[in-house]
């Protein structure tokens, strides 16, 4: 029997434009991005029967939807994952994912307002969400001899992707080398300011629909292969460990969350590692990148420092990153935005629709979301061709 994903396709995608501070409000960025992801569906906003945004009571009236389907929850891969189950089963035909932060109130100051806890058991020691990261990266710098220079070449190949990206807030800003990741300023040892994501404003949304409706339809569609979510914590609430393990047995310490959907969702596509053509991962910190590797099995756990540095991350290489330039380099405007962008931008790679950094013949995209700081990891695979 055909796993239920493979009947359901994204068929719009769309990003506004992203900014440091876009002078607009996030109604209108909002309806921008959703009414721009229709569009390039091909569809109209009467076809549109279900919204998935934790703004889709306020889009859906703005757009004169009327009673329409409309799930509260996060646009990002499970808001994907939970928009394909609506429509496997018959709940919708057409599903609108939109998500957006802007307004010149926003707190653009230090590092992003949305990771900057005020729990009380957190904030008073200082563990902010860069100091989280930092616990997981150190403990595998001690296992495995992970190096500052692996990780800075990490970043340094996501920023130059995004001084690439004439869509990116960071471009034309590099090159970046190495030695520029090293020399910025310390921010949570081992995390150098270039390693860490950077904050910004923006908009962005996903349309979704059924196999005959996509086949039969204006848009691109990019088929959903496999997915799946891990979570063993609430975020930014109590200090990682990365040996925390459950009753599911000790495979999967919280260091390696999102292992356990990464086999989901290769298994859901009938697929391994080496199929995969473009790795558009979500890198809040440099580190991030190189754990997902060896949590994905792409590489073994304690290879991932040697695996990320001999070009192979690179745009030429086998397995390119986060190539927009990510939330280090593209954008990172709150909490929900850079989730679902890492899914277009997947999208667009296999769609070969990409304006910059287009990776050549990619026919398989890998996106994730979340890390291990944050106790949870999402992973989605998608294709030009369905199964």
């Amino acid at each position: 029997m055909s796993n239920p994903l493979h009947s359901v396709a994204i068929v719009g995608a769309y990003n506004t434009r992203q900014a440091r501070d876009l002078g607009r409000t996030t109604r209108e960025v909002l309806n921008e991005a959703a009414l721009g992801a229709i569009a390039d569906a091909g569809l109209v906003v009467g076809d549109v029967d279900a919204i998935v945004s934790t703004s889709g009571h306020q889009v859906l009236f703005d757009l004169g939807l009327g009673s329409i389907r409309s799930v509260p929850s996060g646009p990002d891969i499970d808001g994907v994952l939970t928009a394909a189950g609506l429509l496997a089963t018959g709940q919708a035909r057409v599903v609108l994912l939109v998500t957006a932060k802007a307004g010149r109130g926003f707190d653009r100051a230090s590092v992003a307002p949305w990771v900057r806890p005020d729990h009380e058991f957190v904030a008073s020691y200082g563990l902010i969400t860069p100091a989280e990261f930092a616990l997981m990266a150190r403990r595998h710098m001690i296992d495995h001899g992970t190096t500052a220079t692996q990780m800075a070449t990490v970043a340094a190949a996501i920023r130059n992707n995004g001084h690439s990206n004439p869509e990116a807030i960071y471009h034309g800003r590099g090159p970046f080398t190495v030695d520029d990741i090293l020399a910025s300023p310390m921010v949570a040892d081992p995390f150098h300011l270039l390693e860490c994501a950077t904050t910004s404003q923006g908009g962005c949304a996903v349309v979704m629909t059924t196999a005959d409706r996509a086949v039969d339809g204006k848009g691109v569609p990019a088929w959903l292969l496999g997915g799946g979510s891990d979570r063993c914590g609430p975020s930014y609430q109590t200090s990682p460990s990365w040996d925390r393990v459950g009753f599911h047995g000790d495979d999967q310490p919280a260091g390696l969350v999102g292992r356990r959907a990464a086999r989901q969702a290769f298994g859901q596509a009938g697929l391994r590692p080496d199929d995969v053509d473009v790795c558009e991962f979500y890198d809040p910190f440099s580190f991030e990148i190189i754990r997902q590797f060896e949590a994905f099995g792409f590489c073994e756990v304690g290879e991932g420092g040697g695996f990320v540095s001999d070009g192979r991350i690179e745009l030429d290489g086998q397995f390119p990153i986060t190539t927009d330039g990510g939330l280090m380099s593209f954008s990172h405007a709150g909490s929900f935005p850079q989730q679902l962008q890492r899914v277009i931008r997947a999208v667009e790679q296999v769609r070969g629709s990409c304006q910059a950094n287009q990776v050549p013949d990619a026919r398989v995209a890998m996106c994730s979301n979340g890390g291990s700081g944050a106790l949870y990891t999402q992973v989605l695979l998608v294709s030009s061709e369905r199964v």
